[in-house]
């Protein structure tokens, strides 16, 4: 959320304005940039200090814009919703993130992930180059902002109502594109306090829930374990999620994650976050396979296990046969019994398919972004409400969700083009 609050304050006479757009995050900037371009004069609300508070934040190690796969794998990141995103891939794909992002003098690069970045990583210039274009265009009108503005709803006549340091705001507008972001990352803007706000006036929204997220293990970590494997990675590692007997597995995919003090998290399990958290929320709890030598065959590692060891510790043995030492050893130590760890063939399946069981998700406000929001039900193909005309939503208070990887991001930035896209069209037909 970006401007949503419910402070009892002064009220200031009625405002006029074209667009108010209620939310800096880039939905609501892209959104502001199509509109400014057609010389719709638009106005920006924020309850914060400053716009873009979460793209800076996400890009501190490096802003991960889009990715370069295949149109089709790209659509296909967002699971039950991938038709009503792939609407709006169609009006602003990962290629056309690429040229937007060198429009504002951007230069963009793909890593060997696949993943696409900005020249020198950074946020902070790309977001200094949009704001100046919104600010001072070089055509069409320039995009006023007003920080520090919560958003509270709207009055009885349907003007929005704003809580400011100068009291309350009122403000008519011909059209309202609400940009207010998800739930994660409370301190930034994103508390998702609309919910109600839109729940009154009768809008669906699904629950936000935790989205690329860590898990809690069942029984928590011992002592040992949390204390010195905490902030840890598993690297080259593999996750498997298991279907019905006979059916290919929900999920299996290599990568890495972090042990954390309680539980894992990292870019491994964030990828899996959708299914297990909706296992958690079915059965109550859930398991993945965690494969800690997916370069070698179940039968490679069961002949290295089983190889003679002498006058050899385990762990010396496992150091020597397979490489398997540090965290890894840890792990399997702290998951299988003294008994288990025995047994050759039992401990040979547990390196390749390792049950690791969940208990929780971590809060939501942990989370690097929120499922859930508003139904794509209840909204018209311009993502208008349709039983609030001339109000339009985008970005991550949708209800939609998908992995890390540049999928967040572009979803962001096509809803709000497609949103303004949709407001311009509501705009010509009230003329």
């Amino acid at each position: 959320m970006n401007g949503v609050g419910s402070d009892p304050i002064p009220i200031q006479e009625i405002e006029e304005c074209e667009v108010a757009i209620i939310g800096g995050g880039p939905a609501g900037l892209m959104a502001a940039q199509v509109l400014s371009q057609a010389g719709i004069h638009v106005h920006v609300f924020d309850a914060m200090a400053s716009v873009g508070r979460k793209f800076l934040l996400a890009g501190r190690g490096g802003l991960n814009l889009t990715h370069a796969e295949g149109a089709d794998v790209f659509a296909g990141r967002y699971g039950q919703r991938r038709q009503a995103i792939g609407a709006a891939l169609g009006v602003m794909d990962a290629a056309g993130v690429r040229r937007w992002a060198q429009d504002l003098g951007i230069g963009t690069f793909v890593g060997s992930s696949g993943r696409v970045f900005p020249a020198d990583m950074k946020a902070a210039p790309l977001l200094r180059a949009w704001l100046q274009r919104l600010r001072h265009p070089q055509s069409g009108a320039p995009v006023q902002f007003s920080m520090r503005h919560r958003w509270l709803g709207w009055d009885d006549a349907g003007c929005l109502r704003f809580g400011s340091a100068q009291g309350e705001r009122r403000v008519r507008a011909k059209a309202v594109l609400l940009a207010l972001g998800g739930a994660s990352w409370a301190r930034l803007g994103s508390d998702g306090a609309w919910v109600p706000l839109l729940a009154e006036r009768g809008v669906a929204v699904a629950p936000l829930l935790p989205s690329n997220c860590g898990f809690d293990v069942a029984g928590g970590w011992s002592p040992y374990f949390a204390e010195r494997f905490a902030g840890q990675p598993l690297k080259s590692v593999a996750i498997r999620i298991p279907a019905a007997p006979g059916s290919p597995p929900l999920f299996d995919r290599k990568g890495e994650f972090v042990a954390t003090a309680s539980g894992v998290e990292g870019s491994l399990v964030y990828a899996a976050s959708a299914l297990l958290r909706e296992a958690l929320a079915r059965h109550g709890e859930a398991t993945f396979y965690l494969d800690l030598l997916p370069a070698l065959s179940a039968e490679r590692v069961l002949a290295e296990v089983a190889h003679p060891r002498g006058s050899r510790s385990l762990s010396s043995h496992l150091k020597s046969r397979l490489h398997l030492d540090g965290i890894k050893a840890a792990l399997l130590r702290e998951c299988l019994g003294a008994d288990a760890l025995a047994q050759p063939g039992v401990l040979a399946a547990a390196i390749k398919a390792l049950p690791i069981r969940l208990q929780a998700a971590r809060p939501l406000d942990e989370a690097i972004s929120s499922a859930g929001g508003v139904l794509f039900e209840v909204l018209t193909p311009d993502l208008m409400l349709e039983h609030l005309p001339g109000v339009f939503c985008a970005g991550e208070m949708l209800d939609w969700e998908a992995p890390t990887g540049g999928y967040l991001l572009t979803a962001c930035l096509a809803t709000g083009r497609a949103a303004a896209q949709g407001v311009m069209r509501y705009l010509g037909q009230k003329s």
